[in-house]
């Protein structure tokens, strides 16, 4: 089978605000070559700021979220032409893992199928993370004499602790989606025949909340892991603060929905987007 295009190495799907992105090389197991990477760079910016997108899903189509990074286009090809080509083809993928990890809107990812290796980079990338209970999680580096790298070692070692990183990369043994479960991984595992369901329930209740606080949330969740508790409290301070300017209604019309009205408690759901006061 021939190669795709690289307009259709990544497929895209918006059903009520929810954006399905879907690594769609099913025949090489959606593993991550130059072009699919480029593409998925242009997916992400396009759909960043789309008024009719609120949530990004990520998934894989076929029987694969991802397989890693392709060993013949990605890594063979490249390291022939050159450590040039090797330079940008490392680029071209880090740049939308890192775009992912600091996307505008929630995403999560709907782990399908086979995930390993260079794919804990998207993995950790998205906010979120649901996997089939047979869904397949791989670190095989080391059963073919090389290192985790692209982010891997760090993925698993910052996700799951040390003991679980350690047995993972070194034994490169697979686990499923219970285990990446307990591990910290993912969020949780469901039955395969459920995952899009799952999905689509997170995702709606993440689209009835405040988009200027799940920004804020997101990002400040994300900086605080690296900081110490003065720095991150400091921050915070400054965050809110700068979430207050994009937003300095939204948090007033929830005080006056549980002051006011009593129609809003906190601890049981997210305030009324839509209703304003008269």
């Amino acid at each position: 089978m021939s190669e795709r295009a690289p307009e259709d190495t990544v497929a895209v799907t918006v059903e009520n605000r929810i954006a399905w992105v879907r690594f769609n090389r099913p025949e090489k197991r959606n593993c991550m070559s130059p072009n699919l990477n480029r593409r998925m760079l242009e997916v992400l910016t396009d759909l960043e700021f789309r008024e009719d997108v609120g949530v990004v899903v990520l998934t894989g189509e076929g029987t694969a979220w991802s397989a890693g990074m392709d060993l013949k286009e990605y890594f063979r090809e490249n390291e022939e032409k050159g450590l040039w080509a090797t330079r940008k083809a490392q680029r071209e993928a880090y740049s939308w893992w890192e775009r992912l990890r600091w996307f505008e809107k929630p995403t999560i990812a709907a782990i399908n199928g086979w995930c390993f290796g260079g794919a804990y980079g998207p993995l950790f990338g998205c906010d979120l993370a649901v996997a089939a209970e047979d869904a397949q999680f791989g670190l095989s580096e080391i059963n073919w004499g090389i290192l985790p790298g692209g982010g891997a070692s760090k993925v698993i070692a910052e996700l799951t602790g040390f003991r679980n990183a350690m047995y993972h990369a070194m034994m490169g043994e697979n686990v499923d989606g219970k285990k990446a479960a307990e591990w910290g991984l993912v969020n949780e595992a469901v039955p395969a025949d459920r995952l899009k369901d799952r999905v689509t329930e997170i995702a709606t209740v993440l689209l009835g909340k405040n988009a200027h606080a799940l920004r804020a949330t997101k990002w400040a969740v994300r900086r605080v892991r690296e900081m110490t508790y003065d720095n991150a409290e400091d921050y915070l301070i400054r965050a809110q603060e700068a979430a207050n300017y994009f937003d300095s209604e939204g948090r007033k019309e929830a005080t006056r929905q549980f002051i006011d009205d009593k129609t809003f408690k906190p601890g049981l759901g997210a305030y009324d987007l839509d209703k304003k006061r008269d």
